[in-house]
């Protein structure tokens, strides 16, 4: 199985970095006669987008190329920005829970980012270009998360979205207590929800003392080099700690795992008496019943359109959610949690306006602009506009209509998923298999230019 894995990414790698024009050796790309969903205005029909290098240089009617500049003449397919996933755990080599305790923030799935993993390739299928994959939710503090751009083809630090935002994810619940499929293992602390929010005010209170430590060293260290008298003896280094610390001081944003609406409004009090800022619900499936507390705090919810009901926490919730969260002014996303849902994002995205009538381009919003924001990168992704990152997802039907396909995904200005020739490049390795194999049962067999074949 995993060498079959390998040469599916090896054939992936060949056919989308090997080929000249989906490689984006033709930097300035014209796109012609398509209806451009740009989310931030109307949709303009038979319209034009002209990409330069990495960049979106102009979007409008009647747009000319020069000598230098591939035209693609989309024939009335529907484009729209690159569809960006707030809540992912693809592209982590080596699993993305650290369960060992209950607080791990000194792991960073920076260190294990998997560029190789076939799902970004799947997802750069259905039109997603840019995630936040982050850390599980086993911990009451967990690890670190890191934005990245599915420059499919590159290295790990070569995807990683510049100007991002570091992350640092909490869990509330039923995770964090042990009391489901993270009960597996030795028992401990804690066993209730009090407990679970009671850990994190231990940790806030343990990573004050450390700075205070480290701040009279610094101090000390001062009038040790005033007085040249020897230098004191520094603190103990503690890398969980010092996140923690970082986190109070508002290095990392805060993206929590929460369900119950009482546990929702619980931590918000608690990130507001340390002045730290919750950027971010994940999940959130009782937002619904929250949303003055929600849009008075600012804090967004990344969630599922349609799927609940996998364990007690998650019953309390229903398909109109979305939608009633993003009428009251709530920051709303739609996310994938799971490699196969997010390669159908724009069919959650839809589902949003079947139920709760949200309207078609707050619907949109949910999975361009309203997670770029959540994910700090909205001033480069999100939506079409002159000046923005050429991320752009094609469709060969409006991306609501459940018959259509994602026929192009562009990232950066580069055509890094163009279903066509993907297709015709299978059907010719097929091919090209099944003759070798016939050719191995028969030595005599003639080659394609007349000669005898070994």
């Amino acid at each position: 199985m995993r060498r079959t894995i390998g040469w599916i990414v090896i054939f992936a790698l060949v056919v989308f970095a090997g080929n000249p024009f989906l490689s984006g050796s033709e930097k300035n790309i014209l796109f012609t006669n398509g209806n451009i969903i740009t989310v931030e205005g109307e949709i303009i029909k038979d319209g034009d987008i002209l990409l330069k290098r990495s960049k979106i240089e102009k979007v409008g009617k009647g747009l000319k190329a020069d000598s230098q500049t591939k035209v693609v003449d989309l024939d009335g397919k529907w484009v729209m920005p690159g569809i960006i996933d707030s809540h992912a755990h693809i592209a982590i080599e080596g699993g993305v829970n650290e369960g060992g305790n209950l607080i791990t923030s000194e792991v960073d799935i920076k260190d294990v980012i998997w560029p190789e993993d076939m799902n970004i390739f799947y997802a750069l299928t259905g039109g997603v270009t840019s995630i936040h994959t982050m850390h599980g939710s086993a911990n009451s503090i967990g690890g670190r998360g890191i934005v990245l751009k599915l420059r499919w083809g590159k290295s790990a630090e070569e995807m990683i979205f510049e100007g991002a935002p570091p992350t640092i994810k909490w869990a509330l619940g039923e995770n964090p207590k042990q009391s489901n499929v993270f009960s597996a293992g030795p028992s401990r602390y804690p066993k209730t929800r009090m407990g679970v929010e009671a850990s994190i005010r231990r940790e806030f209170e343990k990573a004050k003392d450390y700075m205070r430590a480290w701040e009279d060293y610094n101090a000390a260290m001062q009038r040790a080099k005033k007085k040249k008298t020897p230098a004191p003896l520094p603190p103990k280094k503690d890398y969980r700690l010092e996140a923690i610390a970082d986190t109070l001081n508002g290095k990392y944003w805060i993206r929590c795992h929460a369900y119950q609406a009482e546990e929702m409004l619980s931590i918000m009090k608690l990130c507001k008496e340390y002045g730290v800022k919750l950027v971010c619900f994940e999940h959130g499936l009782e937002g619904y019943r929250i949303t003055n507390e929600l849009v008075e705090y600012g804090v967004a919810v990344s969630t599922f359109t349609d799927f609940w009901s996998y364990k007690w926490e998650a019953f309390k919730t229903m398909p109109h959610a979305v939608a009633l969260m993003a009428q009251r002014g709530v920051l709303t996303a739609v996310n994938s949690d799971d490699a196969e849902r997010m390669r159908r994002l724009y069919h959650d995205a839809a589902k949003a306006m079947r139920f709760g009538s949200l309207s078609e381009i707050e619907a949109f919003k949910t999975i361009t602009l309203n997670p770029a924001i959540i994910m700090g990168i909205d001033k480069q992704t999100g939506t079409i506009a002159e000046g923005k990152d050429a991320d752009l997802a094609i469709f060969s039907r409006h991306p609501f209509d459940p018959y259509t396909v994602c026929e192009m995904t562009v990232v950066d200005g580069e055509i890094l998923f163009d279903r066509s020739q993907y297709l015709e490049a299978r059907k010719k390795a097929e091919e090209e298999k099944k003759k070798k194999e016939e050719e191995k049962k028969d030595p005599e067999k003639k080659g394609s230019e007349g000669e005898v074949l070994p």
